[in-house]
Order: C-alpha cells, then sequence, then structure tokens
C-alpha cells in the first residue's frame, strides 16, 4: 500500500498544483463579489501565451524561457480578464454570461492563433521542468519519498502563493477590503472603499493565477497546447466550493480532487489497481465531484453579495 502510494503522490501532487492555483485565483475574485466561470478560458489563455513565449525563447538557447513563459502567462492572464472585469463590474452584466463568454472566446481565439502559427493548432515546448530530489529531506522516513522526491519547481512556488493569500487574504486592510466588498460592498462603499477598484483587482489576481496555472501543466506534465485543459477550470470551482471560499479548505479540495483524477488516469500502469474495472476509476473523479458538491451545498457559506451587481450610492 505503501508503495502504491509513493508512486501516485508525485504525480497527484503535480495534478493538484494547476487546481491549487486556479481555485486561489477564484478566492480572491469571489471574496470581492465577482463570480468567475471563466476560469477554464484564462488556463486555456495561459498555456497558449506560456507555450509560445517558451518554444519561442527556447529555440533561441534562453536558459530562462520556463520562467519568462510564466510570467508572461500571468500578464496574459491579467490582461485578458479584465474583459470579464469590464462586463461584471463597469457594465454590471451577467456574470455567468461573461465568464462563459470568456470560455468561448479564449477556446476559439488561441486555436485559431496557433494553426496560424504551427499549421496544427498543437504547440510543444522543446523542455519542461525536469522534477527533481530535495537532499536530506528526500531521506527522511515515509515522508522523505512522498514530499521531497520527484518534484517540481512549481510545487514550491504554488506552495508560497498559497502561503501569501492566506496572509494577504487574514493578515492584510487589503484583505479585510476585498473581503468587505463581497459581504456588504454598500457598507464598504459607505467606509470609504471603492468597490469597483477592489472587484477589478480581485479579477484580475483569479486571471494571473488561473492562466499561471494553465502554463504549469505545459512546463509539468503536459509538455504541449492543445486547446484544452480537460476542464480543470470547472473543477476548480468545484474545490472553491468545497473549500468554502477559503485558502487552507481549498487545498484540502485540490488535493482529493488532484488524488481522485489521477488516481484515474493512471490506473492501467499501475498493478494494484489493474483489477478495478476501468470505466469506475475514470468516472471516479466526476462522480466524486458531484456526491461532494451535493453533500456540502446545504453547508455552503458563500460571500453573501457575490454575483451581484454594485452600484455606488444606492442602498
Amino acid at each position: 500500500m505503501l508503495d502504491t502510494l509513493q508512486q501516485i503522490f508525485p504525480y497527484a501532487i503535480a495534478y493538484t498544483v494547476p487546481l491549487l492555483l486556479t481555485a486561489l485565483g477564484a478566492v480572491f475574485c469571489e471574496r470581492s463579489g465577482v463570480v468567475n466561470v471563466g476560469l477554464d478560458g484564462l488556463m486555456i489563455c495561459g498555456s497558449f501565451v506560456g507555450a509560445y513565449v517558451i518554444i519561442t525563447l527556447q529555440k533561441q538557447g534562453n536558459d530562462y524561457a520556463l520562467w519568462i513563459g510564466l510570467f508572461a502567462a500571468i500578464v496574459a492572464g491579467i490582461i485578458f480578464s479584465l474583459l470579464h472585469a469590464f462586463a461584471s463590474v463597469t457594465l454590471n452584466a451577467n456574470q455567468v454570461i461573461s465568464g462563459t463568454a470568456i470560455n468561448m472566446i479564449a477556446g476559439a481565439l488561441t486555436v485559431y492563433l496557433a494553426r496560424n502559427i504551427t499549421g496544427s493548432g498543437n504547440i510543444r515546448i522543446m523542455l519542461g521542468f525536469i522534477p527533481q530530489e530535495i537532499p536530506v529531506l528526500s531521506s527522511i522516513p515515509v515522508i522523505g519519498p512522498l514530499f521531497f522526491t520527484k518534484t517540481y519547481a512549481t510545487t514550491w512556488l504554488a506552495l508560497i502563493i498559497l502561503v501569501m493569500s492566506v496572509i494577504i487574504l487574514n493578515r492584510t486592510s487589503f484583505g479585510l477590503r476585498l473581503k468587505s466588498c463581497g459581504e456588504h460592498p454598500q457598507a464598504a462603499d459607505a467606509a470609504g472603499i471603492n468597490v469597483y477598484r477592489m472587484r477589478y483587482i480581485g479579477v484580475m489576481i483569479s486571471g494571473a493565477l488561473a492562466s499561471l496555472a494553465g502554463a504549469v501543466i505545459i512546463v509539468t506534465y503536459g509538455g504541449e497546447f492543445t486547446g484544452s485543459v480537460s476542464g480543470l477550470g470547472f473543477l476548480a470551482l468545484a474545490a472553491l466550493i468545497f473549500g468554502q471560499w477559503k485558502p487552507l479548505g481549498v487545498l484540502g479540495a485540490t488535493l482529493f480532487f488532484g488524488f481522485a483524477s489521477t488516481i484515474a488516469n493512471i490506473s492501467q500502469v499501475m498493478p494494484s489497481l489493474a483489477s478495478v474495472p476501468p470505466v469506475f476509476l475514470k468516472i471516479f473523479p466526476y462522480v466524486a465531484t458531484l456526491v461532494v458538491l451535493v453533500f456540502f451545498s446545504k453547508r455552503t457559506r458563500a460571500p453573501k453579495a457575490s454575483g451581484e451587481p454594485f452600484e455606488s450610492g444606492k442602498r
């Protein structure tokens, strides 16, 4: 059993990291009062920009191509998310419809651009991050083989972002202002907080982290832009609800979904799981998602003003 866990764990962590980053971005967005169902499209945008920048720089022999590609994806995500922010915050459009439009635009536009660039619609990078073993720590019994062998640099980046998210949301004035805009925007406005600005920032953070997640897929286990992220943006929304709109709760939820999806994906190459009918393992992550959402639907406590348009001066 322990050997099986040690084999699965590195893959599960690699799969969890993009989910975690995307869901953390959604936390900031919904805490500000804006629902973002366009996470899938933002991830696709990040994977396209990241793949294009990385392959361009790798052909030039740039040693920092991977990190520059990740940064480019963040910038692209911020810019692209402004479409959702403008529609939802400035124009008070329906946030679900706006997010759906983001998904449709991102999928179609990136594939069109990729086909014009490569002729096939796919963009494959030459080399991604290589899993590394952390000296000394990897020799710790049980914990070492699980956490400190075959780890990507992006895993530690995600953990840093997680810690920063917890601190920002719970220990800073910015975090308190952001959450007040999602709970009582009229009261926040009366207290002198610029609700429009805070909501724009929340959406932009969501775009940055979701696009970063899309690029992380390319530089870890993906290796190629295909115009799809297999619905991970929607799975991140489920993790957001399961995690009760809290960073640490989201961590637990994404680990659960990450392990469920990993077991389904590698079941046929694991002798201990080969006896289980493949169809059961393939549908397991989606069934688990539905069960979790149904079970926690009555216990969820979303930000009170999440998804509600705001107009300054109205009570």
